[in-house]
């Protein structure tokens, strides 16, 4: 078969090449009223096999891309999104998903007979799924994608986002597990390529169960609950604080030694805590109905456009602290968030957490709410602590 073609000079080849994609492109413009995303993506698929089976085996020379991109361009005026980079991209989109094709694809093949063969998806999960690719004309057969999927594959997704979302989850993330993820995501979500790109550089997929929180239940915007959830880790490195002034006293000045720590390296502590954070004061004085509250950390967050309360506290949870929390959360709501910003979150900064109890009892509240630790980075092996004299005996020493 190379043999043959190479026997073809190259002006032959890039004329024949373009009529062959020209076509299927005309072809798949006709039946995209109907399915316009699943159209699109079928002829991008067969586009994607038929470039990745020239250029793989060399059959096109440098710049035969260019040339098709160039020559569309004269033949469909107005055409769009057939630039050589895209071109590039189809055959990514079929090279990355092509693993997911049964491996008798080869012998289930079908010549075109004319024009008004409809393109269809049958949604079995029970049996292999069979999408018809790109029609292309020509002494090229045209076969159909026989997928063969596992009852997880969010196959309906899979063809209701843009090829712009699928270029962007297949340059940004390798694994079949987090592409499923995103594909789902982007679909539920009806969310901006721009803002899934985000959400994957954040590291959406490995940071959905790392917080213990109740953000997707409630805030009603998913994006803005994701959003929310890969701002927070679920510990930090508190590095700065001044240990030695720690666990010598009563627990409420240990948390005052912990919050002026934070004070006095607020900055620190922003980078800590992550990005677009505005500090907007400790002990922050809150009123209503003459109760006098004071949360200990208030931030503003930027892309979040919400304010960002976080209770400190020198011990292990207590699910106390989620009441103490929502009770500042509110008052926030009602007298301090601005109309254009979204209601306040809160984030509750402790010793120790047990995550699973943490998530268990969480779901009760309804203002956002999550739960993380800290570590100082003088924080000792339970053998070392053991070796040291008792709370009481360094009290009377210093």
């Amino acid at each position: 078969m190379e043999a043959k073609y190479e026997m073809i000079p190259a002006k032959e080849k890039l004329a024949n090449a373009v009529q062959i994609i020209k076509g299927a492109i005309l072809r798949s413009q006709q039946r995209a009223l109907g399915t316009v995303n699943q159209e699109q993506l079928a002829l991008y698929y067969g586009i994607g096999r038929y470039i990745s089976a020239n250029t793989r085996t060399k059959n096109w020379g440098k710049g035969f891309i260019e040339g098709i991109c160039e020559q569309l361009r004269k033949e469909l005026p107005g055409l769009r999104g057939f630039s050589a980079r895209n071109l590039r991209n189809m055959r990514t989109f079929y090279e990355e998903w092509q693993a997911l094709e049964s491996p008798n694809l080869a012998v289930q093949t079908a010549k075109l007979e004319n024009d008004k063969q409809k393109s269809f998806i049958e949604t079995n999960r029970d049996s292999n799924l069979a999408v018809p690719t790109a029609e292309i004309q020509g002494k090229d057969e045209i076969r159909q994608l026989q997928l063969t999927i596992s009852p997880d594959f969010p196959i309906a997704e899979f063809f209701s986002i843009s090829f712009t979302h699928h270029t962007a989850i297949l340059s940004n993330v390798k694994s079949y597990e987090e592409r499923k993820f995103y594909i789902q995501f982007a679909a539920d979500n009806k969310v901006k390529c721009e803002d899934l790109e985000q959400l994957m550089k954040d590291d959406l997929y490995y940071h959905q169960g790392s917080l213990p929180n109740n953000f997707r239940r409630t805030i009603p915007d998913q994006l803005q609950a994701y959003r929310a959830i890969t701002m927070f880790k679920d510990e930090y490195l508190l590095d700065y604080i001044n240990t030695e002034e720690l666990f010598i006293r009563d627990k409420d000045r240990d948390e005052r030694v912990i919050e002026q720590s934070i004070i006095n390296n607020v900055k620190d502590f922003i980078m800590t805590f992550g990005r677009d954070f505005a500090f907007v004061g400790n002990q922050y004085h809150l009123e209503k109905f003459g109760v006098e509250q004071f949360p200990d950390l208030l931030f503003f967050n930027r892309e979040l456009s919400a304010l960002v309360c976080v209770e400190l506290k020198d011990g292990p949870f207590k699910t106390a602290y989620l009441g103490q929390l929502a009770g500042y959360l509110r008052i926030l709501d009602d007298e301090v968030r601005k109309p254009n910003e979204n209601p306040s979150i809160g984030i509750i900064l402790c010793k120790s957490a047990n995550k699973k109890f943490v998530e268990y009892v969480i779901q009760d509240y309804d203002k956002p709410m999550g739960v993380a630790t800290y570590k100082t980075s003088a924080d000792m092996d339970d053998r070392l602590k053991k070796l040291l004299p008792p709370v009481e005996d360094l009290e009377k020493l210093l």
